[in-house]
This record gives C-alpha cells, structure tokens and sequence, in this order.
C-alpha cells in the first residue's frame, strides 16, 4: 500500500518544497510494507527511515501511551506481532494507524514520525531496556 502525500502550495506554485530549521518536516511519500511489518516514510528533505510495526506502536502518540503529562508514560509490553490494517489521512500534516489489536488512537504527525526515524536507535533501546526491568527474571 503506498500513499503519496500533497502540499497544495507547492503543486500551486510549481516550487519545490525546502525545509528550514523553522519549518516541520513534510512527508512525501508512505509505503505499507505487511510483509516485513514496515512503514516507510519519505519525506521532502530525502530522509527516508523504515519503522517497525512494534516501534510505532509501542511509541504511540495516544494518550493511552503518552500519558497526559511528563512521568505518565505507559510501557506497552508484547506488540512484537503486531499489524497495522489501515493507514488514514488526517489533513496534510499527520496519518492515524489502525493497529490490528485494536489501537487506532493518537496522531502521527509529520514531525513525530520524522522524529521516530530520527532517534530510532536511541528511543528503541530506552524502550527495550525500560522492558527488560519490567519483566521478572526467572
């Protein structure tokens, strides 16, 4: 499944679109990737990062995950099969996932997603040695 995402301004104006260090990142271009539980984001700077399933969803933006404040965050524990059945636009700035174990709330903005590819490997080993503490030792 791919989906290619627009800026009404630029097709207007026929200008490439640049970022700034003031601006957010623009996602160009998603690719559903079920068989290797990817999603591959492009975006208008040529960044380009593959995210896991389980990554997206263990750092849902939802306030299920996020909490409502610092300190509130919940450890989202054995979603390493998880799918994502559908992709939704939400205007031109985020996409909603719809996970198959039901989840299918918080926004991925542009900007978190850019920032998931971003600090992938920092965010996945906090999140796994957060996980690792958690689990009872045998």
């Amino acid at each position: 499944m791919m989906l290619r995402c627009s800026n009404a301004l630029a097709r207007k104006t026929r200008l490439p679109i640049l970022l700034t260090p003031m601006q957010d990142p623009i996602a160009t271009e998603l690719r559903l990737r079920r068989a290797t539980r990817v999603l591959e984001v492009s975006f208008a700077d040529g960044s380009r990062f593959e995210l896991p399933f389980e990554y997206l969803r263990v750092h849902s933006p939802s306030a299920e995950v996020k909490g409502h404040g610092p300190g509130q965050e919940v450890l989202v524990l054995g979603k390493e099969n998880v799918g994502i059945t559908a992709v939704e636009p939400v205007g031109q700035y985020a996409v909603k996932l719809v996970f198959d174990d039901g989840h299918d709330t918080g926004l991925y903005t542009w900007k978190y997603l850019h920032e998931l590819g971003r600090e992938r490997a920092a965010k996945w080993a906090r999140y796994e040695e957060r996980r690792s503490r958690a689990r009872p030792r045998s």
